[in-house]
């Protein structure tokens, strides 16, 4: 996703914003898998 800072609001800072994104999906697809490997280890031990 790319922000062009010229078209939008100059008070923000676009660069943290980023950052702050790209750890939220990397920490969202962490969460996904692990939450998917809980359930798999849930089913092998105890069904």
């Amino acid at each position: 996703m790319h922000i062009d800072p010229k078209e939008c609001h100059p008070a923000m800072d676009y660069a943290e914003h980023q950052k702050t994104y790209k750890l939220f999906l990397k920490l969202s697809v962490y969460t996904v898998i692990g939450v998917a490997a809980l359930m798999l280890l849930l089913f092998i031990f105890v069904v």
